[in-house]
């Protein structure tokens, strides 16, 4: 499959024009390992290095749809890995402040050298489990590897109406931060690498 028929895929599965256009905008072929380059726009996951993987593409639209991203805001990914994420959010609103956290040294520097140019994001290599609090609150946060349980420093970090979009096991799960309950949303069906707290390599 080429970016032409991926593209064509995303659309007939009935993603905003915003989303199609970050697609189009971004070459994927950019964050994946060389020897995968000519996979890059197979609608599947792609091994980057041990424990860590870029999603499929259909995965990462339906979250970006559910994250809802707009102008001006404040971005936070935990388990940014090559970058690729980072860079669609990128095109998804005007004056966005983007920030990643990363564990894996190979991909936090790995990440910078492909974000070059990207003015507005920032990767830090860190535990993403306890968000990234120097640069918190966040309007949205976007986690990209499965949790066991939804970390409390992120709920902390996520300001009074913004949204988290997170791996429950094999679920997606949309959390909006209300006064009282949070408004929760679960889409099952889904795979991921572990969410891993601490193991900073």
């Amino acid at each position: 499959m080429n970016k032409k028929e991926l593209i064509k895929e995303l659309i007939r599965e009935g993603f905003s024009s915003d989303i199609i256009k970050s697609f189009e905008n971004v070459k994927r072929e950019d964050f994946v390992n060389k020897r995968h380059q000519g996979l890059s726009y197979e609608n599947n996951a792609l091994p980057l290095c041990v424990g860590a993987t870029i999603s499929q593409p259909y995965t990462i639209a339906f979250m970006l749809s559910l994250l809802e991203v707009n102008d001006n805001e404040r971005i936070l990914e935990v388990g940014s890995g090559s970058g690729y994420v980072l860079a669609l959010i990128h095109h998804l609103g005007r004056n966005l402040r983007i920030y990643g956290v990363e564990r894996i040294k190979e991909l936090h520097e790995r990440s910078r050298e492909s974000l070059n140019g990207y003015e507005n994001i920032n990767v830090f290599h860190g535990d993403g489990t306890n968000g990234l609090r120097i640069k918190a609150p966040f309007d949205r946060i976007l986690v990209s590897a499965a949790a066991d349980e939804i970390p409390s420093d992120l709920i902390k970090q996520l300001r009074f109406k913004g949204a988290m979009v997170i791996p429950l096991k094999n679920s997606i799960v949309y959390i909006k931060k209300e006064s009282g309950q949070n408004k929760v949303r679960e889409y099952p069906g889904f795979s991921f690498v572990p969410l891993i707290k601490g193991g900073l390599v």
